[in-house]
């Protein structure tokens, strides 16, 4: 039998539609900024480097288990939580490479 071809012009079940927000820029509005925590702070509490912080801050860093759970911890917001946005930021960036055509979809048989 002859695989159907996917429709490319929108993305399947689960993949957001638009951007969402990169888990690092979220803890920043939600977290940081309202507790007044600069990026120094929040990071010796948190127990990660400056730079590792600052990295997922600015959405050049994904959100790890590790972290999440570390956020989790200090800020009483699910691990789940930060994982779901960064599986939604994954995705949806997937999805993008695809449609432009940088990346080919596969088929699993």
């Amino acid at each position: 039998m002859k695989p159907v071809a996917a429709s490319w012009s929108f993305p399947p079940r689960g993949v957001p539609v638009r951007t969402p927000m990169h888990p690092g820029r979220l803890l920043a509005r939600t977290c940081l900024a309202p507790l007044g925590l600069s990026q120094s702070e929040a990071a010796r509490v948190l127990g990660l480097s400056r730079r590792r912080l600052h990295e997922l801050v600015h959405g050049q860093r994904a959100m790890s288990p590790d972290t999440a759970i570390r956020c989790a911890r200090y800020f009483h917001i699910d691990a789940g939580f930060w994982l779901a946005h960064q599986a939604a930021w994954d995705s949806f960036h997937a999805w993008k490479r695809l449609c432009s055509g940088s990346a080919s979809p596969s088929v699993s048989h």
